[in-house]
């Protein structure tokens, strides 16, 4: 693990090669890196995988074979701030595939339980308008979506 910045550690429970492996496939700028395996100094199987680095959109991360002890919540999530809406389409369709589930304003759990904000950059832009009616509609309308309507946001915000 090169040293600045920081790296991201994923708890899982026996998933982590496989949740490595899958992230890697859903974001642009990424690989599998370093895998370590148990030794025979336990207390995991010798030669399971312990952990697995790997960057997903350019960020690193690590994912860990931790057990059963600790499962992730929405008090942590990762924001994909989008260029567009195939970006939305693309992230909110990979991203609740195989048992992940869509969730109120532009939030979902992915099949692994990791919550993530699939966010248009434009819906920040609007939120921040210095005209609080025209950041109020857009909000408002956010608020009513599952998956960003990148369309209807324009519409609500500019009144129509």
């Amino acid at each position: 693990m090169s040293h600045g910045g920081f790296t991201t550690c994923l708890w899982f429970d026996g998933q982590a090669e496989e949740a490595a492996h899958y992230y890697v496939s859903v974001f642009k700028d990424s690989g599998i890196g370093r895998v370590t395996r148990w030794s025979e100094a336990g207390p995991g199987e010798p030669g399971t995988v312990l952990t697995v680095e790997f960057t997903a959109n350019g960020q690193k991360f690590v994912a860990l074979n931790g057990g059963p002890e600790f499962t992730f919540s929405e008090a942590v999530s990762f924001m994909i701030i989008c260029a567009d809406q195939r970006e939305i389409d693309h992230y909110w369709t990979r991203l609740t595939e195989d048992g992940g589930e869509g969730g109120p304003c532009g939030w979902l759990k992915d099949k692994y339980g990791v919550s993530w904000q699939v966010c248009p950059e434009r819906l920040l832009e609007m939120t921040n308008d210095p005209d609080p009616q025209k950041a109020a509609r857009a909000f408002g309308a956010m608020m009513k979506m599952h998956k960003l309507d990148l369309a209807a946001l324009e519409k609500a915000y500019a009144g129509e």
